[in-house]
């Protein structure tokens, strides 16, 4: 991979982290108050019920936002959707399957994607190196 990112934690330990090139900071959507219904459009049972798995898990991982609730009512459309294709003997198109992963990845629901989502509130651990850093030389 040509020019990778050096990760902050590195630049800290090497001294070369500069406070203008830091990144900004990711913006926090207010997480939902209460387990929202699933919306009436939903296409079939399959979906209703996917919606009712995994309002659950989101909410208890903090991923769940009153913004989010629409792109999770896609990805249990999509899911209802592909279910109803393998019960009526049919695959689902390569777009349906590939939509259906990308969503899935945003909320962190397949093994790749739990290490890149971070749930809200979460902090950046602390450096254990930071107190080896250089310190200015006064004159």
């Amino acid at each position: 991979m040509p020019n990778p990112t050096k990760p902050r934690s590195l630049k800290v330990i090497a001294g070369t982290e500069r406070r203008d090139r830091a990144a900004a900071p990711a913006l926090e959507l207010p997480l939902v108050a209460g387990a929202p219904k699933p919306p009436d459009w939903l296409p079939n049972a399959h979906a209703v019920k996917e919606w009712h798995r995994l309002v659950p898990i989101l909410m208890g991982c903090k991923l769940l936002t009153n913004a989010s609730t629409s792109a999770l009512a896609m990805l249990c459309a999509l899911h209802g959707a592909i279910v109803e294709s393998y019960a009526t003997g049919e695959s689902p198109t390569g777009s349906m399957l590939s939509q259906y992963r990308n969503l899935a990845n945003d909320f962190g629901l397949t093994p790749i994607a739990q290490g890149r989502v971070k749930t809200a509130g979460a902090t950046e651990s602390t450096n254990p190196f930071a107190r080896h850093v250089p310190r200015p030389v006064t004159a």
